[in-house]
């Protein structure tokens, strides 16, 4: 390890053994809630609570979700890290806002390439529950990029905003491996798996891509794809036959993709925002964000020092939740710079 790790285990351990003497010096029936404090001023809570953006009546709240970040579901990497996108965070927050009746809007601001097919469904169907079981409406605002899984999670909006400069669209399913079967017949090495059936070690990069192969990744491809043209047809209110016209994979800046019906207006969060109070009577609405304590001692003093990886770190822990060594898998991703 570098200097930078060893320190940050040095500290770990030293939390450590000052929150076990404390303990132990606490007295027997005030153990528990000695030790509940203690861990609260080190690490801080996982409870959400509402914190106010813009202060407001509190009778009516306007609610921000973030999703920044690839859409994969994914654990810290390490002691102080922090996720850029933490998806079960997420989860709660919609979960939070579900239970808090003040709770009358939500903008939603997107910054993504998109991720995982699954972690994308997954949120599209918690929003949709959320506007059908509570009736609030949700706003998108696009940032820099809504691609692929961001455009997937937005679609369902009652309306959406980009600038000219994001980049949205790439609507489609993508399944990438890497096949070496040549490389290894120059080696000479030869494929030694056994299976009980010719598919059984599909997307194996260690033999040839046969014909079957082929055609049975396309159809579970097509089958995504399909299911993603029928979020965008039903949330834009467009017919599936003119979502795939646009729906190609191709990208679009802020101003096509309203020429196309993706977007609905040009704007930044704060126009948003404003058009959110605006057409739903909630221009007093405190604007608040659904948090988790994260202002511990050791958050504070040593979670943005030891948090910070290289940016391979980062790119490696998105591939590593995104496909495996032995096998690709279907995602809603827009893979350009």
């Amino acid at each position: 390890m570098n200097q930078r790790r060893w320190l940050a285990v040095a500290i770990a351990v030293g939390l450590f053994l000052f929150s076990i003497v404390t303990s132990m010096m606490m007295p027997e029936t005030d153990e528990k809630i000695g030790s509940d404090s203690l861990n609260s001023l080190l690490y801080g809570t996982d409870e959400l609570t509402p914190k106010i953006i813009e202060d407001g009546n509190s009778n009516k709240k306007i609610a921000r979700l973030s999703v920044e970040g690839a859409i994969i579901d994914s654990n810290p990497t390490s002691f102080w890290s922090q996720e850029t996108y933490n998806h079960q965070n997420f989860l709660e927050q919609v979960k939070a806002i579900k239970e808090d009746v003040t709770v009358q809007g939500v903008l939603l601001e997107v910054n993504s390439p998109g991720g995982g097919v699954y972690e994308s469904a997954e949120i599209t169907k918690e929003l949709s529950n959320l506007k059908k079981e509570r009736d609030i409406p949700i706003y998108v605002s696009m940032k820099n990029l809504a691609a692929s899984g961001g455009y997937y999670i937005s679609a369902g909006a009652d309306k959406i905003f980009a600038t000219e400069e994001t980049t949205t669209g790439s609507i489609g399913v993508i399944m990438s491996g890497t096949n070496y079967s040549g490389l290894m017949e120059k080696l000479g090495i030869e494929d030694a798996t056994y299976k009980s059936g010719a598919l059984k070690d599909m997307g194996s990069g260690q033999r040839p891509v046969s014909e079957k192969d082929k055609e049975v990744f396309q159809s579970y491809i097509d089958s995504a794809y399909g299911r993603f043209v029928k979020v965008v047809s039903e949330g834009r209110k467009m017919s599936e036959d003119k979502v795939k016209k646009i729906a190609d994979g191709r990208i679009y800046d802020g101003k096509q993709a309203k020429e196309n019906g993706l977007v609905d207006a040009i704007g930044y969060p704060e126009d948003a925002l404003e058009a959110l109070r605006k057409d739903k009577n909630l221009k007093n609405a405190v604007y608040v964000e659904y948090q988790s304590d994260s202002t511990g001692f050791a958050n504070t003093l040593f979670g943005a020092q030891f948090g910070k990886g290289s940016d391979k770190d980062d790119f490696m822990s998105i591939l590593e939740n995104l496909t495996t060594k032995e096998a690709p898998k279907a995602m809603y991703y827009y893979g350009g710079e």
